[in-house]
C-alpha cells in the first residue's frame, strides 16, 4: 500500500482559469441582477433563474469583449431572457404600492436599470439599444405621479429607497442559492444540478392547471353521461312509447290559414261581390251584348235557361 493518492484522471479536461475580474464582476451585480430580474417579471425563482441563464452566457462571451462593455452586455443579456418578457404580481409587494405590474415590459426595464442596476441614463439606453431620448420618455412614463397627473418625487425617492433596501436585505438562504449560480456559470456550467434545478426553477402557479384539469374532468363526466341520457330515460320511464306500431292521426278538416272575411278581401272579385248590384248586372252582360248586336243569333244559351 503506498501512501501516494490517486492522480487525476488524464482524459478529464480541466476547467479553465477564471480571469478573477470576471469573478469579482458577477460577485458585484449578482444582487441587483437578481432584484432586477425578480421586479422585472414579479417572481424570485423565475428571476433567479434567468440570472443563471444570463451569467453562464456572459462568461463564455465575456473574454472576447473589452471590460469596459461587460456592464452593459450583462444587463442586456439579462433582459433578453424569455423569463423575463412577462410580468405577475409580486409575491412581497413593495411598501409603496407596487406599480410596476402596471408598467408596460418597456418602462418598467427603464426604471430597473435606473433604480436596481444603478446605471446612468446614457449606459440604460445602451443596454435598451434605443437612443437617449426614447429612454428618457420610457422613464418618464414609468415615474410615479400623483392622480392628477403631475410627477411624484416623494414616490421615486421612495420606491428607490426601497428597491435598495431589498438588495441589501436578500435572505441567507437565497444569497446562498445565488452564490451557486455564480460558482457553476464561472465552472462553465449552463445546466444546474438536479436538485439545483429544483431550487431555481420557476415556480409556476398550480391553481390555474388545477382548475383547468377540474373542468375538463367534470366537462368530460357531462359528455359521457350526454350518451346515456336516451337509455336513462327509457329505464326509467320518462321516453316516449316505440314499443307498439305508430298510431294514426284522426282525419280532420285542414284548419284554414285565413279566415271567410279576409279569403272575400284576397278575392280577384272583391269590388263585384261587395256590391250584389253590380253583380247582377254582371251576370246579365252576355245578353244585353247580344241586344246590342241586334238580336241576329239567338240568345246566350245561359240567358235562355234564366228565361225558362
Amino acid at each position: 500500500m503506498t501512501g501516494r493518492s490517486a492522480g487525476p484522471e488524464p482524459n478529464r479536461p480541466r476547467p479553465a482559469p477564471v480571469p478573477p475580474a470576471l469573478a469579482a464582476f458577477l460577485r458585484g451585480v449578482e444582487r441587483r441582477g437578481a432584484v432586477l430580474a425578480e421586479l422585472q417579471c414579479g417572481d424570485a425563482s423565475t428571476g433567479d433563474a434567468a440570472l443563471a441563464a444570463a451569467m453562464a452566457r456572459f462568461r463564455d462571451e465575456a473574454a472576447r469583449m473589452p471590460m469596459g462593455d461587460w456592464p452593459s452586455r450583462f444587463w442586456a443579456m439579462l433582459l433578453a431572457q424569455p423569463g423575463l418578457r412577462g410580468h405577475t404580481a409580486v409575491a412581497m409587494e413593495l411598501e409603496a404600492s407596487d406599480r410596476l405590474a402596471e408598467l408596460g415590459s418597456g418602462p418598467r426595464a427603464a426604471l430597473l436599470l435606473r433604480l436596481a442596476a444603478g446605471l446612468e441614463e446614457a449606459e440604460a439606453a445602451s443596454v435598451l439599444g434605443v437612443a437617449l431620448p426614447s429612454y428618457r420618455l420610457a422613464l418618464h412614463r414609468a415615474l410615479p405621479r400623483h392622480p392628477d397627473g403631475s410627477a411624484d418625487p416623494d414616490a421615486w425617492q421612495r420606491l428607490r429607497r426601497e428597491i435598495h433596501r431589498r438588495i441589501k436585505t436578500l435572505p441567507p438562504d437565497r444569497l446562498a442559492r445565488l452564490g451557486r449560480i455564480r460558482e457553476r456559470a464561472l465552472e462553465g456550467g449552463t445546466r444546474a444540478t438536479p436538485a439545483e434545478a429544483a431550487e431555481v426553477a420557476p415556480r409556476r402557479s398550480r391553481s390555474f392547471i388545477v382548475r383547468l384539469l377540474w373542468a375538463l374532468l367534470i366537462l368530460c363526466a357531462l359528455l359521457f353521461a350526454a350518451t346515456f341520457s336516451d337509455r336513462f330515460a327509457d329505464w326509467a320511464g320518462l321516453g316516449p312509447d316505440l314499443s307498439g306500431p305508430p298510431s294514426e292521426l284522426d282525419a280532420s278538416r285542414p284548419a284554414s290559414r285565413y279566415s271567410e272575411e279576409a279569403g272575400l278581401v284576397a278575392h280577384r272579385d272583391f269590388e263585384l261581390l261587395a256590391e250584389p248590384a253590380a253583380m247582377e248586372e254582371a251576370e246579365q252582360l252576355a245578353f244585353r251584348s247580344w241586344l246590342a248586336a241586334g238580336g241576329l243569333e239567338s240568345p246566350p244559351a245561359a240567358q235562355l235557361e234564366e228565361d225558362e
